[in-house]
Order: C-alpha cells, then sequence, then structure tokens
C-alpha cells in the first residue's frame, strides 16, 4: 500500500477539488492510502459530501496555510505546522511516500530541499511535468526549479529524465534533446554551447542534439532539456496557446447551423484528440532528485489534475526512480541529501 500525502490547503481551487481528487484517485486504485494534510474541521467538512473509504483516506490536522505571496524561505521556517511542511516531514519521516501539493512553487521547492533533502550527489532538483505532443508526451525539465542552471546540472538532468521516461512511461532509450535557437551545435548563448559537447560525450543517454521550440509540439524528443526560465516560458506558453486554440475551434463550431451539424459529426474524434492536449490528463510536475517524491499540481488545478498527481506517484514508487536516480550519479557530488546553504 503506497501512503500519499495531499496539501488539502494549497491551490486556488482548495479544499474543494483536492478533496475530490483525492477520493477520486482513490476510487481509482486500491492500492494507495491517501493522507489529506490540512486544517482538520475544514477538511472533514469537505469529505462529508463524497462516499468514500474510510479505510484508505484519512485526514492529518496542520493548522496553518502558507499563502503564495509569502517569501518561501521564511513560511517554511515560520509556519511549523502548516499543509506543506507537516506534508513534507511525512516524507522525510517515512510516514507517506509522497507528498503533493497545489500550493506556493517557492515554498514546495525550498521544503522539498530543506526538509525531504536532496539524494546524495544531485546537484539542483529539477521539476520535470510531462507536456503533451503529436506523438505522445514529453518530459520538460527543468520547468521551474533552476533559474540560473550550471552544465553539470543540466547533464543531471538529461540522466534523470531518461530514468523518468524510460521506466515511468515505458520508452526505452528516450530521445534527448537541449533547446537551442538552431540545430546546429555551435549555435546557443553560453549555457547551450557549454552543454552541448558534455551531453553529446554521455554514454549513458541517447542524445539526440538541439530541439527548437516548434519542433516540441511534434515530439521530436522524449526529453527536452533546458534551465528553469525557458523551460516555464516553454510550458506557459504551451499551456497558453492550447488552450486558446481549444477555445477557438469551440466557438468556430457554433458561428452557423451548419458548423453546428458539422460539429455534431466530428465531436467523438475531436473531443478524443482535444483531450490529448488537456495538460491536466497528466498530472502534477516531479521534483526529481530528491530523498522522497514531491510533485507539484498546477496553482488552478481541478479534481482531474490532482487525482492523476496522485495516481502518477503510485508508478514512481513501485519502479524505484530514487533507486535508479542515485545508481546514476557519480559518488562523490556535492553533500549528503539536504541544503547546501545556496537555498
Amino acid at each position: 500500500m503506497i501512503r500519499v500525502a495531499v496539501d488539502a490547503m494549497g491551490g486556488d481551487n482548495a479544499p474543494g477539488q483536492i478533496v475530490a481528487g483525492a477520493v477520486d484517485a482513490a476510487a481509482q486504485r486500491t492500492d494507495m492510502e491517501i493522507l489529506l494534510v490540512g486544517q482538520e474541521n475544514v477538511v472533514n467538512a469537505e469529505l462529508q459530501k463524497h462516499s468514500y473509504d474510510g479505510s484508505r483516506i484519512h485526514v492529518v490536522n496542520a493548522t496553518e496555510v502558507i499563502e503564495t505571496e509569502e517569501p518561501p524561505v521564511n513560511a517554511i521556517r515560520r509556519k511549523k505546522d502548516s499543509s506543506i511542511v507537516v506534508g513534507m516531514n511525512m516524507v522525510k519521516r517515512g510516514e507517506a511516500d509522497a507528498f503533493v501539493s497545489a500550493g506556493s512553487s517557492g515554498a514546495v521547492l525550498v521544503g522539498g530541499q530543506v526538509i525531504v533533502g536532496r539524494i546524495k550527489g544531485v546537484e539542483r532538483p529539477p521539476l520535470a511535468p510531462l507536456i503533451p505532443t503529436e506523438k505522445g508526451v514529453s518530459l520538460l525539465i527543468d520547468c521551474g526549479a533552476n533559474v540560473d542552471a550550471r552544465p553539470s546540472h543540466l547533464v543531471q538532468f538529461a540522466r534523470m529524465g531518461s530514468i523518468y521516461m524510460e521506466n515511468v512511461i515505458g520508452i526505452k532509450q528516450p530521445r534527448v534533446a537541449i533547446v537551442n535557437i538552431g540545430a546546429e551545435e555551435e549555435k546557443g548563448n553560453a549555457l547551450v554551447k557549454e552543454t552541448f559537447p558534455l551531453l553529446k560525450a554521455c554514454e549513458d543517454i541517447n542524445f539526440i542534439g538541439s530541439i527548437e521550440a516548434r519542433e516540441i509540439p511534434h515530439g521530436y524528443a522524449d526529453v527536452i532539456v533546458c534551465e528553469a526560465f525557458v523551460g516555464n516560458v516553454i510550458l506557459k506558453l504551451y499551456e497558453g496557446v492550447g488552450a486558446t486554440l481549444i477555445s477557438m475551434v469551440k466557438k468556430g463550431m457554433m458561428t452557423s447551423l451548419r458548423s453546428k451539424v458539422g460539429a455534431l459529426l466530428v465531436k467523438p474524434a475531436l473531443k478524443t484528440t482535444l483531450k490529448r492536449f488537456d495538460a491536466s490528463q497528466y498530472g502534477g510536475a516531479p521534483l526529481l532528485g530528491l530523498n522522497g517524491l514531491v510533485v507539484k499540481a498546477h496553482g488552478n488545478s481541478t479534481a482531474t489534475e490532482i487525482s492523476h498527481s496522485i495516481i502518477q506517484c503510485v508508478s514512481f514508487k513501485e519502479q524505484d526512480i530514487n533507486g535508479k536516480i542515485k545508481e546514476s550519479l557519480t559518488v562523490g557530488a556535492p553533500g549528503p541529501g539536504g541544503s547546501d546553504g545556496q537555498i
């Protein structure tokens, strides 16, 4: 039985959508126990709106809430009884196998490194969401954790991303590419130029070279490596364009009687296609390289994304992703996990 702690108070739609997502996940998977962390009376009030297995969904009381606008480091230090800190400590103590939160991104990133701690040898844990493509999904790594990354960080991102895609998604020898402004090796900024030959020399990854942003939706690479500033811009633009196109298609189909009739005919196929490009179907972004699993869901997550974020923790644990990451790293890299003073 895999135990997943869920931040019931984090996100724009908490606690209603968080609790609903947890109930849905528990109904889909009988091999997990869900621990809803938050203000006990508030969470229990939401649970009463649902039918659920009381033996597999429990409430863990946490009296405080870290708000999005709070400075992350101060919030983690001062609000020891917040849902984020309590949930992170449960993972650290082995009381939970994973922690899922749609709350403050900064607090989740800081808490993951300071409380849960880094795997020995991991220089910087990256956020790695799955994004939809023409051929399935790709892993975008990093999308928000490390804005000022070094070449050695990107090499580790490539290794960790390859392990995730091969073992969780089932893609053998996943194709790894670095985000660039052209296909030529000599192109790019200083970071890309320094990182390219290092990735090329890695025998344990399937590096295929550079990838331009326009090629990402076509699925030309399975692992897309970049530093967090570039990754976050790609992710937000990706989501914005996707949502806009879906909205425009729906409006276009309602403009006339003919288009409405046509919409009825293509609705089943169109619904299936559009669903593939719905980011909520792929869960949250795992913070790879920690001693335990931490998953960051979108701040505006609905029950669907929360449910998928919880369920993805099962595969992560079953495939022992942390163990495989440890095996892939060079012994003697910085620190035995935890903070290195740069948080």
